[in-house]
Parts: structure tokens; sequence; C-alpha cells
């Protein structure tokens, strides 16, 4: 690693810690949050508002990144990142936090996808393995702190801090990369598709509102699918059409790119079940507090980045196959593992499970982000990226959404925690548990079909990092 790559990868570090803790400080804190505000019928959208608006636009950016740079949108999608975690918390009712929610989810659309993307620029295949290792053992240092922060500042100053937070790594990251950063982009005629951004954002929010909302037979769930169906539809000939379409359709020809995407969306499903879920468990069913939650999500935090060093440098030697199969086992295993769970398990057996989930979740979706980058050229590796991004944050949307309309409809019309008992709250989990399990299962068959070895990318491409 030369000099250049040690600058950018350290504010790639930077970049990553931002979003990693972000995510494990609203996971241990959302019951607090939802016991404030009130409202246990909208647990699912302080989640799904944030990840419906970070997956419909991290296709846009990635386009964007690859016709103007991964700079300026870096740039840009920080410090809309940053200004919605500033609103959020000065939130005074749940309607607020949702919606700034949501404008921070805009910014997190542009966070991540494009951090790995400039690991695919400046680095080469046998590099991107022990560089993605390191990246994910920045989410183990974030999921170590974040519980812990989060639950103590939940429990000893005020929820709101959770999202301040946010500003100091977000403001270091934004330096870091404004001024180490070197790309040169082509001046040329830049088509953007605006068509294509305009349908996909409506259709899929229409599509994810349905699913959040949970009300299947009204009026407005028949108008919105009907908007959904047509703007998906417009959507996809546009793609087809457009000379610069804002998901290349030509990308799922890679069969490496299809399986990965598809496979990563079932396993993100998962995800967003355990880290929403289980804290839910803790402090609701066991009657435990925020910090004891973050304690139960810790083992996760330390396994997703032992799996993600191991599998990364395992992969150049054995191929994505297997350690991609070895990934969406555990996570199969742990998912099952849960539906055993009942309120008198030892938590000793609860932070076994999670720790197991998390180093499957550590070997595949490590595995994914890799194999989806080296499939593709320079042109085309930001779509690439985000195209694994976007599926795994559809995923946890729509998981959520299913996932909490579930809980909703066992509960019944109950929305104050006050008025549910930890025996209803526990058989309604269970079942998300065993829904969690039979995905796992899908997910792991379809493992099956990802090709042993991928393809190398174009010489060219290659010589990239060595360029700089």
């Amino acid at each position: 690693m030369n000099s250049y790559q040690r600058k950018i990868t350290g504010a790639l570090l930077v970049a990553t810690f931002l979003s990693a803790i972000e995510g494990t400080i609203i996971s241990t804190a959302t019951p607090a949050i939802v016991k404030s505000l009130g409202g246990l019928d909208l647990i699912s959208w302080v989640f799904a508002i944030y990840l419906l608006t970070s997956a419909v636009t991290t296709p846009i950016f990635g386009k964007l990144a690859d016709l103007f740079g991964r700079k300026k949108v870096f740039i840009v999608g920080t410090s809309i990142f940053l200004l919605g975690s500033l609103i959020c918390g000065f939130s005074q009712n749940m309607g607020q936090l949702i919606l700034f929610r949501g404008l921070q989810g805009i910014g997190a659309g542009a966070v991540i996808p494009i951090t790995f993307t400039i690991i695919g620029d400046i680095f080469t295949y046998e590099q991107r393995a022990k560089v993605q290792g390191l990246i994910s053992s920045i989410w183990g240092i974030a999921g170590l702190f974040g519980p812990l922060v989060g639950g103590s500042l939940v429990d000893y100053v005020s929820w709101h801090w959770i999202f301040f937070i946010n500003l100091p790594f977000g403001l270091i990251s934004i330096w870091i990369i404004g001024k180490h950063l070197e790309e040169k982009i082509e001046k040329q005629n830049r088509n953007i598709d605006y068509g294509g951004a305009i349908t996909f954002t409506i259709g899929t929010t229409a599509i994810l509102y349905v699913l959040l909302s949970g009300q299947f037979n009204s009026m407005l769930t028949y108008v919105l699918l009907i908007v959904a169906i047509l703007f998906l539809a417009v959507f996809v000939f546009i793609q087809f059409k457009h000379p610069e379409p804002i998901i290349p359709f030509k990308l799922f020809q890679y069969r490496v790119i299809l399986v990965s995407n598809i496979v990563a969306f079932l396993a993100s499903v998962i995800v967003i079940g355990v880290t929403t879920y289980i804290p839910l468990w803790t402090q609701t069913v066991l009657d435990k507090g925020a910090i004891f939650s973050g304690f139960v999500l810790l083992p996760m935090s330390i396994g997703w980045p032992l799996g993600a060093t191991f599998g990364s440098r395992l992969l150049i030697k054995f191929g994505p196959k297997i350690i991609s199969l070895i990934g969406t086992f555990l996570v199969t295993l742990g998912s099952f593992a849960l539906t055993f769970i009942t309120i008198s398990s030892p938590i000793w057996m609860f932070t076994c499970i999670i720790f197991i989930m998390g180093l499957g979740f550590g070997f595949s979706m490590t595995v994914f982000t890799i194999v989806v980058q080296s499939a593709v050229g320079w042109n085309l590796r930001g779509a690439a990226t985000s195209s694994n991004t976007f599926v795994r944050t559809l995923g946890q949307a729509l998981g959520v959404a299913v996932l909490g309309t579930y809980l909703n409809q066992h509960l019944g019309t109950s929305t104050n925690m006050s008025q549910v008992s930890s025996t209803s709250l526990a058989t309604g989990i269970h079942g998300i548990f065993i829904i969690m399990a039979c995905i796992g299962v899908i997910s792991f068959i379809l493992t099956f079909l990802v090709p042993k070895k991928i393809e190398q990318e174009n010489a060219e491409e290659s010589n990239l990092a060595t360029e700089k």
C-alpha cells in the first residue's frame, strides 16, 4: 500500500465508522425512543423510512459517481447525512423523527456505496480483499462502542444525543476526502437519467409504503399498487433505452452479480430482523435496559469483522463460492437457533447465537461486495457497487416492513408498550425468528449458484492502483 492509498484508506475508515456507529446506536436506542414518543406500531418506520430513502438514492448516487466522480458525490451525500442527523437530534415527536430520518437516509445512500467504490478504484483485486478486511474491522470497533455508547446516552443523558455523535466523524471524513482524493474525470457531455430517477423514486416509494402501512384492503393501497406497477414499468423501459441508465441491466448478465445480489437481499432481511427485534426482546420481554441490549448485540459486532477478515483473506485461495457458502450456512444455523429461544433461556445462549450469525454475515457480505466490484470495469463499478448496496438496503426496508406488519397484526390494535403483555410480544417476535430461519434456508440454497471463480477485471483497470 503506497502513501496515496494509505491516506484515502484512512479517510474511508473514518467514513465507515460514521456509517457503522449510526446503525448500532439507533438499533439499541429505538425501544427507548418509541417508549418516550409513543407509537409502538410506528417502530418499523424509524428504520424503514431511513432504509427507504437510502435504497431509492443509492443507485442514483452510484450513477452520479460514475459521471461526476466519487469525491463530489461523497461530499454532497455525507453533508446531507449530517444535516439529517442534526435535525433528528432535535425531534420532538415521532412524526418529526420519521421525517428527519428520511433525510438522513438520502445522504446515507451515497456514503456506503461510494466508500466501497473508491476502494474498488484504488486497489487491485488482490488488495481489495485485504482492505475489505480492514474496513470490516472498523465495523467491529464501531459495533463495540456503538451499543454501549447508545445505551449509556439513552439511560443517562437523552436519546437525542445518539444523532449528534455523527457530526464530528462526518466532518472529519469530508475534510480528508476533499483534501486527498485525486480523480481524473474526462470532460464530456453528461447524459443524466432524470426520467429513470423520478420514475424509480415514485414507483419504489409507492410499493414500500404499501408494505409498511400494513393496510392491504383499502382503496389507497390499490391506487398505490397501480402507481408502483406503472412507474416501475416505465422505469424499466427507460433503462433499456437511455444511454446512461441509473441501473444498467447489463450488469445482471454477470452471473456472479445476479446471484450475489439476490442472496445479499435475503441476508439483509435477516440482518434487520436481528438488529430490530432482539433489542425489543431484551428491553420489553426481558425488561432489561438499553445498555444490556447493547451487550446482547455486541457478539455480532465482534463476529462480523472476524468473518470479514478471514473470509476476505481466504477468498483469493478458495474462491467466492466456498466462502459465501460458509457464511450463509452460519447465518441459517443462527437463525434456526433463535427459534428455540424462550423467555427463560440463559443470556449466554443468545450471545453465542448472535456471534455465529455475525461471523456468517462477515463471511458472506464481504465476499459479495468484492466479487461484484471485480466483475466490471471503472465505468460500471459505481453502478455495480451501488446495485449491491441497493439490494441490501432494499432487503432491510422490505424486511422491516414485512416483519413489522406481522408483529403489528399479531399484537392487534395496541400501540403503547405498557398495553402489550410480555407473553404476547414474545410470541410475536418468536414468529419473526421462524420467518428469518426460512429465509436463511432459501439464501443458503441459492448460494450454491455462486460461481467458483470470477473473471478478472481488465488489465487497464487493474493498473489504476499502481498508477496513483
